[in-house]
C-alpha cells in the first residue's frame, strides 16, 4: 500500500509514525528499495533528527553539490531539474525545522518520506507504524516468547532480550524476573518518546555485566549525533584497545549495538537514551577526530557525512571562531 502511495502521484509527503523500536527506519529503507525504480533522480536518505534549518540547508547543499552560502536558490534549481527523487528524512524530531525546510525549498519534484516517533506537520499524510505481530499476538522471537507481552512487542526488546539469552548470559525466566522487578510492566509516566521502561531496563541488565572498556564504547556511540561509526574511529574515541574489542564483540553477540553497515556500529535511539543518562563523553574528541580524519582523507565523505554534519552542528553550537574557519576550509575543499 506505501508503495503504491508513493508510486501513485508526485510529490508525495508521507511521514512513518510510531513509538521507539516499532520499526519505522526499517519499513521506510525497505520501501524505498521497492520504490526506486519509479524515482529516475534517485533516493537521498538524510538523518535529520534535531538539527535546524541552516544545518539541513548544508547538509543538502553538500550532497547534492550546491553552494553553501546561499543554498535555497541552488537546491530549488537542482532538486527540480533531476527528475522525480524520493527525499527520506530519518528520525524526525524538530517539526518547526522540517517546516521551514520545506518553505525554503518551494514546489521541487521530489516526494518525502519522514520517519518520526510523533510528526506534528501539516500537509503531511501520517501512517501509523505498530510492531507487525502485535494485532495478532503472536511472537516474533521463539527463546523470548514468554517475555513477549512484558516488553510490548516491542521488536527492539524482544531482539535483545532473544540475544541475551541465546548467547548464554542469562534465562528467560531470570530476565523476566529482572524486568517484572524493574516494573516493566507497570503503566508509568515516561520523560521523552525514546524513554522506554522495557528497552532501558534491558540496558541496565547489560550495563551490570559490562567491563570500562565496553561501557566507554557506548558512551561513544550515545553522545555523538552521527550515524553509524566505523570499528577504528570508534576504539580510538572510546580509548578501547584489545579489551575494547572483546566488549565490542559482546555488544555485537547480545545485540545491543547495531551493525547497519558490515564493521559499522550505532545505537538504536532508545538504547542510546538510556545510555545517555549513566556516561558521559568530551565531544570535543569527536569534532577534532572527524574534522582530521576528513581531512586526510576526504574520499571518505560518503561514508562518514553524518559525522561531518555533526561537527558543523557542534561548530554552530559551540562557537568558536577557530572551529568555524577550519570547517570552512574542509567544506571548501570538500565542495571542490
Amino acid at each position: 500500500m506505501l508503495a503504491q502511495v508513493l508510486g501513485e502521484r508526485h510529490p508525495t509527503r508521507l511521514a512513518l509514525v510510531g513509538g521507539g523500536g516499532s520499526g519505522k527506519s526499517t519499513l521506510a529503507a525497505a520501501l524505498g528499495y521497492r520504490v526506486a525504480g519509479r524515482f529516475p533522480g534517485g533516493v537521498h536518505w538524510f538523518r535529520v533528527g534535531a538539527w535546524d534549518v541552516r544545518t539541513l540547508g548544508e547538509i543538502l547543499a553538500l550532497r547534492f553539490g550546491v553552494a553553501r552560502a546561499h543554498p535555497w536558490k541552488g537546491l530549488r534549481a537542482t532538486l527540480s531539474s533531476r527528475g522525480p527523487m524520493l527525499i527520506v528524512l530519518d528520525n524526525h524530531e524538530d517539526d518547526r525545522a522540517i517546516a521551514a525546510l520545506f518553505e525554503r525549498l518551494g514546489e521541487i519534484d521530489a516526494s518525502v518520506l519522514i520517519t518520526a516517533r510523533r510528526c506534528l506537520l501539516a500537509g503531511v499524510s501520517i501512517f501509523p507504524v505498530v510492531p507487525p505481530l502485535i494485532t495478532s499476538g503472536r511472537a516474533a522471537f521463539p527463546s523470548a516468547a514468554g517475555l513477549t507481552r512484558l516488553l510490548r512487542f516491542n521488536p527492539l526488546a524482544l531482539d535483545v532480550a532473544s540475544a541475551l539469552i541465546e548467547s548464554g548470559e542469562t534465562t528467560a525466566r531470570a530476565l523476566g524476573e529482572h524486568l517484572s522487578a524493574r516494573g516493566v510492566g507497570r503503566v508509568r509516566v515516561i520523560e521523552h518518546e525514546d524513554d522506554l521502561p522495557e528497552v532501558k531496563s534491558l540496558v541496565e541488565f547489560a550495563w551490570r555485566r559490562l567491563d570500562g572498556a565496553a561501557k566507554r564504547l557506548l558512551a561513544v556511540l550515545a553522545h555523538t549525533d552521527g550515524d553509524h561509526m566505523d570499528r577504528a574511529s570508534l576504539l580510538r574515541l572510546a580509548r578501547g584497545g584489545a579489551r575494547g574489542e572483546a566488549g565490542l564483540e559482546r555488544l555485537r553477540r547480545w545485540h545491543v549495538v547495531e551493525e547497519p553497515v558490515a564493521d559499522r556500529f550505532s545505537l538504536h535511539a532508545t538504547v542510546r537514551y538510556a545510555v545517555l543518562r549513566k556516561t558521559r563523553f568530551d565531544l570535543g574528541r569527536y569534532f577534532e577526530h572527524y574534522l582530521t580524519l576528513l581531512e586526510a582523507h576526504p574520499e571518505r565523505l560518503a561514508l562518514e557525512q553524518s559525522h561531518l554534519f555533526a561537527s558543523m552542528e557542534l561548530a554552530h553550537g559551540r562557537g568558536r571562531l577557530e572551529d568555524a574557519l577550519r570547517l570552512n576550509a574542509l567544506l571548501a575543499r570538500l565542495e571542490a
